[in-house]
């Protein structure tokens, strides 16, 4: 009989974290006595919460783990790795990335992922105004901003309201590196010890292949916390983000993070660390 541990776990309401957290949450895989204390929230604000050490477990941007490795290592699953599916730059219409240079572009948040990329491939781009990732759209409409980049569900809604695709980002990325894009991970804080971390990496990836198994059986929860997206679009969201990288990172999928990591320090954004970046 395994003793009962109860840890801090924070994630997304994005479809794609509550497809892959459902089982584990719900009872409906072994947990191996573990419980979990939720937090769920836009991903910007886990990133804030993990710089102050506030959570166990949680899912965060990899350009927020580039400054947290002291604390926190990466867990096997989890993950979001992406082909063809990166950040995109939108505006109300079509203009060339030189033009951009000098407008304001909305950005879903200083350390996410986007921006980290965004940064890598345009360092002159320099005139960015944070936001919720969900009202950036709504933002280059009314003029407030010039183009934005956009994350999530977004990339399914912006032509139906008239928006025109710059960039995919992740096109740029992929095709620098030859790795998928990485987008973001879950990390357990290290003095939780190598055991637990384990068990966690574990459970994470029974209930993982639970979701696969049983796409279906996620559905109230993944609806309860979608933002009033349709099926169609949360399923989308879901076949996007959620992969084979999601199951088990692979020597491919930690190769990404790596050329993230070595790109980051190249750029003078991180400093170099002796901590080991997976488990």
């Amino acid at each position: 009989m395994h003793k009962s541990q109860k840890i801090t776990l924070g994630f997304s309401s994005c479809p794609n974290d509550t497809f892959i957290f459902d089982a584990m949450i719900h009872g409906k895989i072994d947990t191996e006595s573990l419980s979990f204390d939720l937090i769920i929230e836009d991903v910007e604000e886990l990133n804030r919460r993990a710089f102050n050490n506030e959570l166990d477990i949680t899912k965060i941007s990899f350009n927020a783990y580039t400054k947290l490795i002291d604390n926190y290592i990466l867990l096997d699953s989890g993950a979001a790795l992406g082909e063809n599916c990166g950040p995109l730059i939108i505006a109300n219409k079509e203009v060339s990335m030189d033009k951009l240079q000098d407008k304001v572009i909305a950005i879903p948040g200083i350390n996410t992922t986007a921006n980290l990329l965004m940064s890598l491939a345009f360092p002159e781009h320099k005139n960015k105004k944070e936001m919720i990732f969900s009202d950036i759209e709504k933002a280059i409409i009314s003029g407030e901003v010039d183009a934005g980049l956009i994350i999530h569900e977004s990339r399914f809604t912006y032509e139906q309201k008239g928006l025109k695709k710059i960039l995919d980002i992740g096109e740029y990325w992929e095709s620098t590196t030859g790795t998928p894009t990485p987008l973001g991970g879950i990390i357990a804080k290290r003095e939780l010890g190598e055991e637990l971390i384990l068990k966690v990496n574990r459970v994470l990836k029974r209930s993982v292949e639970f979701a696969f198994a049983n796409p279906k059986s996620g559905i109230d929860f993944i609806r309860e916390h979608s933002q009033e997206m349709s099926e169609e679009v949360m399923y989308k969201h879901i076949a996007l983000y959620v992969n084979d990288y999601s199951l088990d990172l692979g020597a491919k999928g930690k190769l990404a993070v790596e050329k993230l990591f070595k790109a980051s320090k190249e750029a003078g954004f991180i400093q170099e660390s002796d901590k080991k970046l997976f488990l």
